[in-house]
């Protein structure tokens, strides 16, 4: 299984992309991929194959109306793990012995 981080950026477009960010959302909430968004991007949990294709899919919706567009990913990939994009921050909470800001 995959933790991909990635953020896409549109430029050329004015200061404010949340119209973008919600096109990305809404392919990510659609995948069917268990993800968390925040407030500098997305971490999806999937396949190698499954995170790579909504990464190409988020980018062209981007892309559709932007003549430029910066993305960033940052890839976690461990065989036989799944259920990482909670049970990372679990395991640091039991360690700290509290609940972190949600």
């Amino acid at each position: 299984m995959v933790l991909m981080e990635f953020s896409i950026t549109p430029l050329g477009v004015g200061e404010s992309v949340s119209e973008y960010v919600a096109r990305c959302v809404d392919l990510v909430e659609k995948s069917g991929l268990d993800y968390r968004l925040n407030s500098m991007g997305t971490v999806v949990e999937g396949e190698l194959g499954e995170v790579l294709q909504l990464l190409e899919k988020c980018t062209q919706a981007v892309a559709k109306d932007c003549p430029r567009v910066s993305v960033s990913a940052k890839l976690d990939y461990r065989q036989g793990a799944s259920g990482r994009l909670t049970g990372k921050v679990a395991s640091v909470e039991k360690k700290l012995g509290h609940a972190l800001k949600k």
